[in-house]
């Protein structure tokens, strides 16, 4: 392991970083952990609401609550007046939905910059703007999944069909003017009458009006301030034991508790953060969101390691099993239930008839990938495990069976991913049968859809599954016919999903379906580093090319001005790696080493100018999230009367100008969710002394594992980092898929 480059002194990775960060609690109090920022989900993961484990302001996506700018409005393309891809992802979801409801029946704007805002005012707005620019965590929103579908037909050339249109504009003026005069008489600001107008739907005037607290719908809006706004509103009538404060705020925790990974939240959890909150009746408070169908609870039984899954006739006293009672929101209960019912579905609908295709793919395939196509020529369900060179496997399954004709797909997390994979075919993505996740779904990428909406395809691989929350899930799911075969395959020791969920992990824990394991190794000194912090071992490396660098540093301010050096010059001079093909990442947004800092500080440097569109200039590095838990980075080219013009991943896109501040960041330093899917040339992991708390091996192994030939380290943690990666594993989300998949497989 080499030193900085003709600058520093040779130390191991034995130095922690810590950002100015500190997990987030369910009070969306998320210090300044990455919790989603532009599509990542934080560090904070797996914190349970109400916790006090910090203060600060954690990251949350723009919009990520389906009600502050979904970011579905973003024009992406060359013609900006055309359908962008988020606008089709949101169409298809908004399809998804009228399905789904259908199949029920059967059974049975941007805000204002409010510097004349003061007060009570003024704090809420800026906790709503916080959230809108990626400074809080807030909730990722995907639309329900469908049912189960009918096997689809045999390929037949027909054209794609358009996705639906979505209807421009959103609420409209008058309804905005009556929630803005609302807005006014409870003291808050008039400009967050378009989200609440959004958030609240028709109505929404009176709703806000008779029930001030179901102002926390706004994303960013913490209790406190909705307390003041009912107090404004309702005077003598307004008091902490207020049915309507309990459920609401009941409602908000189990978000928060969302944006840290969980589906659900145990009950005697849940109502603990309750009393935190205020609320004197916890137990009522939630037994009236339940009976208002805000939330819905379970019980699950609870399962002895080793021990068999009940079998559904084992309904005797003697076989009864404790269980724990789960409160969650009804979305992802829907998602975690039909992404369950759906890879059942894939497991038990394995048809015979391409039998022989299968075979002669299986056939052409050597080692790995060999074991990988016996499976899934077996199998409607197979997981898939391994690093970066492991993905040679799932290409060369992908490869073999369009070449024997079976209509086959891989969908990456990232554009990056996507073209990586690609490589390993020889081609581009389009002609490789290569994309993305959201691009399959959205129907700009990827096959057609049968009459009934499924895909057409035979086998759909998904290389980057650890990074799928249970929403995006169940869609995929839900869009495959019957008899297709699906592969999930991934890295298990990465971050997991900046969503909900955690579905590829629990695929693993249940047993439910093959999973082969790659013996390929990730090769040179930053492959063998990268090993073994995956089995909790920080060693030093011969790294005699310098692969990898370490540099020490006494404070934040040092760590910024180090890490400035080390983009701009000394990895450009000594590695050969160009300033555009290094990233920088950090475990949070905030503090002295954070994100906005680090950015700030590397604009200067790489891109400086007046920043007069919204602080941006034509060549500045940016992220851009153009919906719910995506971040794509790229360039920006110019901005007019249109909006920000940026490139993407080799796209044109236009972002009007009233969503830049809730859309767009600067992107030369990302967190670690953000750089999850994606790999550079180097990397620079900047770990402050503050950081030691964010730390964890997941986020060690997912941070040094996005350099491709240079890893540097400034190192301001001392022991933390070689404890984070021996000690702290993951931290736990409360989900049920696991105990759905072992029911499914008890009726099995």
């Amino acid at each position: 392991m080499s030193t900085e480059p003709e600058t520093t002194e040779e130390a191991g990775p034995g130095t922690p970083e810590t950002p100015g960060t500190t997990e987030q609690d369910a009070a969306g109090v998320a210090g300044d952990a990455e919790a989603g920022d532009a599509g990542d989900a934080g560090d904070a993961e797996g914190s349970v609401p109400g916790e006090d484990v910090g203060s600060g302001d954690g990251e949350g996506e723009p919009g990520a609550d389906g009600s502050a700018g979904t970011g579905g409005d973003t024009a992406e393309g060359s013609d900006s007046g055309g359908l962008s891809e988020a606008e089709a992802e949101l169409a298809a979801q908004r399809i998804e939905r009228e399905r789904i409801e259908r199949r029920k029946a059967e059974k049975t704007n941007p805000i204002a910059s409010g510097a004349k805002l003061s007060g009570t005012a003024a704090d809420l707005l800026a906790a709503v703007r916080a959230v809108e620019s990626g400074e809080k965590p807030t909730a990722t929103v995907f639309a329900e999944p469908a049912p189960p579908r009918r096997t689809a037909p045999e390929p037949v050339n027909r054209p794609r069909p358009a996705p639906a249109p979505v209807p421009a504009g959103g609420p409209a003026p008058e309804a905005v003017d009556a929630v803005r005069r609302v807005l006014a008489d409870g003291g808050a600001p008039d400009t967050l009458a378009p989200q609440a107008a959004e958030a609240l739907g028709e109505g929404a005037d009176t709703a806000l009006r008779e029930d001030p607290w179901q102002l926390l719908r706004i994303a960013g809006v913490r209790p406190e301030q909705a307390d003041g706004f009912a107090r404004a509103l309702l005077g003598a009538d307004c008091g902490p034991d207020d049915e309507r404060r309990g459920r609401a705020v009941t409602v908000w925790l189990l978000e928060q508790a969302a944006v840290a990974g969980h589906t659900a939240l145990d009950l005697a959890t849940l109502t603990a953060a309750l009393g935190r909150q205020g609320v004197p009746d916890p137990d009522a408070a939630v037994q009236d969101a339940l009976a208002e169908g805000e939330a819905l609870v379970f019980q699950d039984a609870l399962e002895e390691p080793g021990a068999p899954a009940p079998a559904p006739e084992d309904t005797d006293e003697e076989q009864e099993r404790p269980v724990r009672v789960l409160v969650g929101l009804e979305r992802y209960a829907l998602a975690e239930e039909s992404l369950a019912d759906g890879l059942a579905r894939l497991v038990n609908s394995l048809s015979e008839a391409d039998g022989q295709r299968w075979e002669t793919a299986a056939a052409g395939l050597s080692g790995g990938a060999a074991e990988l196509g016996r499976a899934v020529a077996g199998h409607g369900l197979v997981l898939h495990t391994g690093g970066e060179a492991a993905r040679a496997e799932p290409a060369a399954l992908l490869g073999a069976a369009r070449a024997a004709g079976l209509r086959a797909f891989a969908a990456c997390h990232t554009p990056d991913g996507s073209l990586r994979l690609a490589a390993r075919l020889d081609g581009g993505p389009a002609e490789r049968g290569v994309g993305t996740v959201a691009g399959l779904l959205s129907g700009a990428e990827g096959p057609g859809r049968d009459a009934d909406g499924a895909l057409e395809l035979d086998l759909l691989i998904v290389p980057d599954a650890p990074q799928l929350d249970v929403e995006s899930a169940a869609m995929l799911v839900e869009s495959l016919p019957d008899g297709a075969r699906l592969v999930l395959s991934g890295d298990p020791g990465v971050l997991w999903s900046a969503g909900p969920g955690r579905v590829f992990a629990d695929l693993l824990a249940a047993g439910f379906c093959p999973v082969t394991a790659s013996r390929v190794p990730d090769p040179g000194p930053l492959g063998e580093l990268v090993s073994g912090i995956g089995i909790g071992e920080l060693n030093q490396v011969a790294a005699p090319g310098k692969e990898i660098v370490i540099v020490p540093v006494r404070d934040a301010g040092e760590a910024v001005h180090r890490t400035v050096q080390l983009v701009a010059d000394s990895v450009p001079r000594a590695i050969g790696v160009p300033a555009d093909q290094t990233v920088v990442i950090t475990p949070g947004h905030g503090g002295a080493a954070g994100t906005r800092a680090l950015n700030a500080a590397l604009k200067e440097r790489l891109n400086p100018g007046p920043g007069r569109f919204g602080g941006f200039d034509p060549g500045d590095r940016i992220v851009h999230c153009p919906a719910p838990g995506r971040t794509v980075p790229g360039v920006v080219v110019k901005a007019d009367t249109d909006g920000l013009h940026l490139s993407c991943a080799g796209a044109p896109v236009v972002v009007p100008r009233e969503r830049v501040e809730s859309g767009v960041r600067h992107g030369w330093a990302l967190t670690a969710h953000q750089a999850a899917g994606s790999r550079w040339p180097a990397a620079v992991v900047v770990l402050p002394g503050d950081a030691a708390q964010a730390l964890s091996r997941p986020w060690v192994y997912t941070a040094f594992g996005r350099a491709e030939r240079h890893l540097s380290v400034v190192h301001g943690v001392e022991q933390a980092l070689p404890k984070a990666v021996a000690e702290v594993p993951a931290k736990p989300r409360t989900t049920r898929l696991h105990t759905l998949l072992r029911t499914q497989e008890a009726r099995a």
